[in-house]
């Protein structure tokens, strides 16, 4: 496996298989793993805010039995005086054995993995990449439906901003048989270079919609996400779209009983609480596994995997 994972592309459809099922065998059994990584540290390294991803990567390398250093927002390191995100990298590198990056700007970890001296994991770059939260996806997708392939993922929001959304495409075209709607208003439509260089390469079916009603007896699985506002310059576009799609019960009605609801969170309005005692809402599910896929990651980039025998 590569030492730096910035797109979730780097890692191959074996590669992912396999950290779903290491995954899998955690969940089973996390007391067998508590001391694995014991004497590891995990540099985590946030420039933008975050509390899923960065907690959860914590979580991961404690419940591995190792340590945690780093920040949790730019002002609190030398970025605020100047310093390069490469010298940021660089330094830490030699305080820690694995590191964990997000940054607003899109390719800022790739820039800072140059000189990085132990395995870096992409956290999130701007509307780029968000190769973790990928994993957690396809782990929550085989593990609501068994299975990664033949099926029909709907996507739905915002789509040109969305690193969760473009970076879960890039991955999900991989598998067989998978059909792709795209639900979204004309401003956040899917960018271009997707659909150029990933989608229509690997003949995937897809379409774009505006409306959810129309579409949502037809998916298998809903990824819901919600309207940005950190990434508008303008706030009135962000007020003018942010309400755009609304799920309720009342849009349910008409939806599989197997639907699968995934969301990245957090959450603003775009899924009524009502939704969330439903069977079809996995995206609290979907959080929780989060740590289990990123002990996994961990665990193979420091060439640990398979240091506990496999049940």
């Amino acid at each position: 496996m590569k030492k730096t994972i910035i797109d979730p592309i780097d890692l191959t459809v074996e590669e992912i298989d396999g950290l779903i099922a290491l995954a899998d065998d955690i969940m089973k059994d996390r007391t067998r793993y508590q001391d694995v990584c014991k004497h590891k540290i995990l540099g985590t390294l946030f420039f933008e805010p975050s509390t899923r991803t960065r907690l959860s990567f914590e979580s991961a390398m404690l419940s591995l039995g190792g340590s945690v250093l780093g920040f949790s927002e730019a002002s609190s390191s030398s970025a605020s005086k100047g310093e390069s995100v490469m010298d940021t990298v660089h330094i830490v590198s030699n305080y820690c054995d694995i590191i964990a990056m997000r940054h607003p700007k899109e390719g800022a970890p790739l820039v800072g993995s140059k000189h990085c001296h132990v395995p870096l994991i992409n956290a999130g770059d701007g509307g780029h990449n968000h190769p973790t939260q990928t994993l957690t996806d396809l782990l929550t997708i085989h593990r609501e439906k068994g299975r990664l392939d033949n099926m029909t993922i709907g996507f739905c929001g915002d789509l040109k901003f969305g690193r969760t959304v473009h970076s879960l495409l890039k991955a999900m075209a991989r598998y067989e048989n998978i059909r792709m709607i795209f639900i979204s208003p004309e401003e956040l439509k899917l960018p271009e270079y997707l659909k150029e260089d990933y989608l229509d390469p690997a003949h995937i079916d897809y379409k774009e919609v505006t409306s959810l009603d129309d579409v949502m007896g037809e998916l298998d699985v809903l990824y819901m996400t919600r309207v940005q506002k950190e990434r508008f310059f303008n706030e009135q576009d962000y007020l003018r779209l942010r309400d755009t799609y609304i799920l309720d019960l009342k849009k349910l009605e008409n939806a599989k009983k197997d639907l699968s609801i995934l969301h990245p969170l957090p959450r603003v309005n775009e899924i009524t609480v009502d939704v969330d005692d439903d069977p079809r809402a996995a995206y609290f599910r979907q959080a929780a596994n989060g740590r289990f896929i990123r002990m996994a990651l961990i665990l193979s980039l420091l060439g640990l995997d398979h240091e506990v025998e496999r049940l």
